[in-house]
């Protein structure tokens, strides 16, 4: 979720807490290791173990992702429909040729004995009804008994993340009756619909002579909170800075929080990322004073977001003191941490992993895979023999890419396994994390984020002790060894034709051209864009970068950027660098998904720039690889006066054949998430927070909401509008994008 633009609340979703001045990696290496004696012997040898031995003799060649390439028999090759025009209309446009369903909507019950949804403030049985916010989202197939299968087509289990509410000055005002509370102390009844309508869904699907609809009364229908119990797996498990009152052993933790990206591991289970969790706590202007400033966790809590004396996004902590209620406030407000929540925020900002299909079974927060803004996990095409390696990113602005590297090596038996999460506990829990340093001659390293990293374990910043620590503190972990500030990566994808790694960088307010947030090779753009009156400034509508390696596991890497996003009108030679036209252009790339039936790469907005033209969009892309563009030179004013200029690699421009408007969304949304069948022949989208720009003030007076979506589809009670998951399938029956 980018939030570009939008509502008062979302400035807790716009995290900046990197204000670090990072140096290039090789500076920081030079520099610590020759005035601190932690050296096995030489630099040399420290830096060989560290980083690879391409790490000091320069970059291997990664032309493709040799063993992940992909089994695709026959990808597309060339799109069969018309590009999209650009729509401010509130509904879904799609292609001519193709239909849209509605089938899950917040509010929908998932028990057969839950009441229909009313949709105007007076529901209740939130635990047994859809979330909010649909996001990420995975394809989980059944047969005619119920049973696991991968090739199934008309059956399956869509788990859904439910991201957050739309909200206004606290309250999430669309689920209350008069639109709630919009001081503290909140109100305990309206607190509690807010806390079931955060986490997870696992919902049934089912297709009748090409008719799509969810079964209310499945016994697979799930949902996870933020008050299910979860445990915690992997080297933070039993730390220190997890000991809460609610587990004084650290194992276990409450619930699962603002689930963004989604991925889907190679043994068949569902992970998730936490993303904006931070916001949603609050500890006093005296905390500091109360902990110590030199205490370690000061540190980590402004780092990750969390001042003293911040405001918290909804005042769930004040609703009373109940337990469910007080965890909200993470102050050192008791004798020792197992005496209070002081912790409790050290307990999200994890990969989560849920089997779609096995609601007995607990979910896991998988620590090895680090705390940060998560959005989706990528995993490339496991080989028998190699690690499993999975990429991330960390959404907000100047922060970090990383990838983990899984300690075991992959058995093709865990494909289908008997238990599926105790596989994931052989693969997840154990393993090394890596954060991205992009060159700016094309080339890149991942740097190992443990103990066995001499800078870390030395860092004069931070104290580490332990790989639990670099765990849970692993932005103060990427920090230390001076990774690229990125402009905010959010989802990611594997080519599966030749393995390569795509991110969107959707954004970033804060690029500048000298400073902390200076221009550089990966992040090379600074402009200004008007939209109306109101200018912005910096990479105002982001990029997709992308990433090859010859051995997923390997320490080096080639990148260029795939495309930038740019209006068609804006200056090619600065900022439409990618030539884009009126049927392809595009800002603020967010959602990004590979079908593995067709091989076509799905772009998905969450845009605030561009809106004065457009709904959020998506896109459909028949990309190239690395390499198959050139370089070129930027040139900027220091505020100086003195030129700057920036070497970037820019990949092939995309024509109107290989990039292409395929799908608007209503007003205020944000198009998200995306799986599809096996066959590729229906597709299921995400529209997440159609009207978010009402005001809580015109709650009772429907013709002032800016999206009446999906009521105005003839989808559900009510006017209010709805977070849902749609299905587009063809008229003819053929596959999606052909």
């Amino acid at each position: 979720m980018s939030n570009a633009s939008r509502s008062p609340s979302d400035i807790f979703n716009n995290e900046d807490s990197n204000t670090t001045a990072n140096p290039h990696f090789d500076a920081v290496l030079a520099a610590r290791l020759s005035r601190r004696n932690v050296l096995l012997g030489s630099a040399s040898a420290a830096a060989t173990t560290v980083l690879g031995s391409a790490a000091l003799t320069g970059c291997a060649t990664a032309g493709g992702a040799g063993n992940g390439a992909s089994t695709l028999s026959a990808p597309l090759r060339s799109m069969g429909f018309a590009a999209v025009g650009k729509s401010l209309a509130d509904k879904v446009v799609v292609p001519a040729g193709y239909n849209v369903q509605v089938i899950y909507a917040l509010g929908d019950p998932l028990r057969a004995t839950t009441p229909a949804f009313k949709n105007d403030g007076t529901d209740t049985d939130w635990e047994s009804r859809a979330g909010d916010h649909h996001d990420g989202m995975e394809y989980f197939g059944l047969d005619a008994q119920g049973k696991p299968a991968l090739n199934a087509t008309t059956r399956a289990l869509l788990a859904i993340n439910h991201e957050a509410t739309t909200d206004e000055k606290l309250s999430s005002f669309f689920i209350h009756a008069n639109g709630g509370a919009s001081t503290l102390p909140r109100p305990a009844a309206e607190v509690d619909k807010e806390l079931a309508i955060h986490g997870l869904s696992v919902v049934e699907v089912s297709a009748q002579n090409g008719q799509w609809s969810f079964n209310a009364g499945s016994a697979f229908n799930r949902r996870v909170t933020t008050m299910t119990d979860v445990l915690i797996h992997g080297p933070a498990r039993g730390s220190e800075h997890l000991v809460t009152k609610f587990s004084a052993d650290a194992t276990r933790a409450r619930g699962t929080l603002n689930n963004c990206g989604t991925g889907k591991t190679p043994w068949g289970t569902f992970v998730s990322g936490e993303e904006n969790w931070y916001g949603y706590f609050f500890r006093d202007a005296k905390d500091d004073e109360r902990r110590g400033k030199k205490d370690k966790q000061v540190a980590a809590l402004n780092r990750y977001g969390r001042k003293a004396g911040a405001a918290s996004r909804h005042g769930w902590e004040s609703a009373g003191s109940d337990d469910r209620f007080v965890r909200w406030n993470n102050g050192a407000l008791g004798a020792s941490a197992s005496a209070d929540y002081r912790n409790e925020m050290n307990t999200f900002g994890y990969v989560v992993e849920m089997d779609a299909y096995d609601s007995r079974q607990a979910v896991r927060k998988r620590t090895g895979l680090g705390r940060f803004a998560h959005e989706s996990v990528s995993f490339a095409k496991p080989v028998a023999g190699q690690p499993v390696v999975a990429y991330m990113g960390d959404d907000a602005r100047n922060e970090y890419m990383y990838k983990f590297v899984s300690a075991a090596k992959w058995d093709a038996a865990d494909a289908n396994p008997a238990n599926r999460l105790a596989t994931g506990d052989k693969y997840l829990d154990k393993g090394t994390l890596y954060v991205a340093s992009f060159k700016d001659n094309g080339t890149g390293e991942w740097i190992e984020l443990s103990m066995n990293n001499p800078i870390i374990a030395a860092n004069p910043d931070f104290e580490f002790k332990s790989d639990a620590d670099v765990a849970i503190f692993t932005r103060l972990a990427a920090d230390a060894v001076s990774a690229t500030k990125m402009d905010r990566p959010e989802w990611g994808g594997i080519n599966p034709r030749n393995g390569e790694f795509y991110m969107t960088l959707t954004n970033n307010s804060n690029r500048t051209v000298d400073g902390d947030a200076g221009l550089d090779a990966a992040n090379p753009r600074y402009y200004s864009d008007m939209k109306g009156s109101k200018e912005s400034k910096g990479n105002v509508h982001g990029h997709i970068i992308r990433v090859a390696q010859a051995n997923p596991a390997d320490t080096s890497f080639k990148w260029d950027i795939y495309v930038f996003g740019a209006e068609s009108d804006a200056d090619k030679s600065r900022i439409n660098l990618s030539n884009l036209t009126d049927a392809n252009d595009l800002s603020s790339p967010d959602g990004l998904v590979f079908s593995e039936a067709t091989g076509l790469c799905w772009i998905q907005t969450d845009d605030g720039a561009y809106t004065d033209k457009s709904n959020c969009m998506m896109l459909a892309a028949i990309p190239g690889q690395v390499g198959d563009g050139g370089k070129k030179t930027l040139a900027y004013k220091r505020t100086d006066g003195s030129e700057k200029r920036v070497d970037t690699f820019v990949g092939k421009a995309p024509t109107e054949d290989t990039l292409k408007r395929f799908l608007v969304g209503p007003k205020d949304c944000e198009i998200t998430g995306l799986c599809e069948t096996p066959d590729g022949k229906a597709m299921f989208i995400n529209i997440q927070h159609p009207g978010e720009t009402t005001k809580m003030a015109d709650i009772g007076d429907a013709s002032k909401y800016t999206s009446q979506w999906p009521a105005n589809a003839g989808y559900g009670a009510g006017k209010r509008p709805r977070s849902a998951t749609i299905v587009i399938t063809k008229a003819d029956g053929g596959v999606i994008g052909s």
